[in-house]
């Protein structure tokens, strides 16, 4: 079937949309221009796009291609959304800021999770909603500066800590003190906890794909989805994403590993512990941006996919033991940074998929939906 597309009411300028579900409601979030300042902006999805409501507004947004808000739906019910802020210090000094809501209208007042206040990288954020609390893996820049941990090391580490509000928050833990610096991270709920996948970075610059697993309260050691053994001296910036199910996980990613580009999707039935040997889905020229969903008895997988001097949103279907579908188009987009990071969900039943149109300079958020009726997975 082809995708349906959505009218959005996001202006000229905007972009970074970032698609969330708990099963019944399905959110919206996305960045604009709102004169001198930038807003983020929050609308529902049901057979169409609702009307938007503002979750902040600031002149001080960190706005990045590849690092962009978000908003989860809370177990209880409520919502969280998280945004960044720079500092004073450069380019590369902003911060993670997270505000709750009950109603998606009216929001809390800004909590920031890290407080090392060093003017360096904290971004890049996953969630994981935990009953009431909301748990966030972020990317922190601290060791890059000399600061409250000692001399700088110049090395990025994954952090993490939950809190049920901006007054209720637990203790920080470095999940991984060594990983890549810039890559987006991923997250998804498995029987027993959570699993988190990242790309990590070894004393020899290899830069493979990790999973790390919360078990009641404890991370384990990340360990190698698979050894690619890509050699890269810099951040690639194109993260992995996972999707879970039960005990079953299933994770997606780009890589370089021998100057082939590939896409990459992995299976693991033990809840990220282990994972069998990867699938390769691309069809020879990939730029990666992945998403992963689960679907019956194997997984979703999106990519975006250089097509002479084009570029196409698709989206595969594999099985566990390996077999690849055909893949759909989704719709043509650009290769370009500006197109951002495609996000895919699955809603009662269909899938819904989000991104940034870029031409030229100018960008704007689109949504289409793909319907699964008579498809009996």
């Amino acid at each position: 079937m082809t995708p349906t597309e959505l009218a959005v009411p996001a202006v000229e300028g905007s972009g970074e949309p970032f698609l969330s579900s708990d099963g019944d409601r399905l959110w919206l979030s996305w960045l604009e221009p709102a004169g001198e300042e930038w807003a983020l902006r929050l609308a529902a999805i049901d057979a169409e796009v609702g009307e938007p409501t503002t979750i902040v507004q600031r002149d001080d947004f960190f706005v990045n291609w590849a690092d962009f808000p978000s908003v989860t739906a809370l177990d209880d019910g409520r919502l969280a959304a998280h945004w960044l802020q720079r500092g004073g210090s450069g380019t590369y000094d902003y911060g993670v800021r997270v505000a709750w809501s009950d109603d998606g209208v009216e929001w809390s007042e800004p909590w920031t999770p890290h407080e090392d206040g060093t003017p360096t990288e904290h971004g890049f954020v996953s969630t994981l909603p935990q009953g009431s609390d909301l748990g966030l893996l972020w990317l922190d820049g601290r060791r890059y500066v000399d600061g409250p941990e000692g001399e700088a090391t110049g090395e990025m580490t994954l952090r993490y800590r939950s809190a049920a509000g901006p007054t209720s928050a637990g203790p920080e833990t470095v999940v991984d003190g060594r990983i890549c610096d810039c890559c987006q991270t991923g997250s998804a709920r498995t029987t027993d906890g959570w699993v988190v996948v990242y790309r990590d970075r070894s004393e020899d610059e290899i830069r493979d794909i990790y999973a790390a697993r919360l078990v009641d309260g404890e991370w384990t050691e990340g360990r190698p989805v698979h050894r690619d053994g890509w050699h890269i001296e810099g951040c690639p910036v194109n993260g992995p994403a996972v999707a879970a199910e039960g005990d079953r996980v299933a994770v997606g990613w780009f890589t370089g590993a021998a100057d082939q580009p590939r896409v990459h999707l992995a299976f693991s039935e033990d809840q990220g512990i282990t994972f069998g040997e990867p699938v390769r889905i691309d069809g020879g020229d990939p730029v990666g941006r992945v998403d992963v969903v689960m679907d019956g008895d194997g997984a979703r997988i999106s990519w975006i996919e250089t097509v002479g001097g084009s570029a196409e949103l698709r989206m595969r279907r594999v099985t566990e033991a390996g077999v690849a579908e055909p893949p759909v188009v989704v719709a043509t987009v650009s290769g370009a940074r500006a197109a951002g990071f495609p996000q895919m969900v699955r809603h009662r039943g269909d899938l819904v998929f989000a991104w940034t149109d870029a031409v030229g300079d100018d960008t704007r958020v689109r949504v289409a939906r793909w319907s699964r009726a008579g498809d009996d997975r």
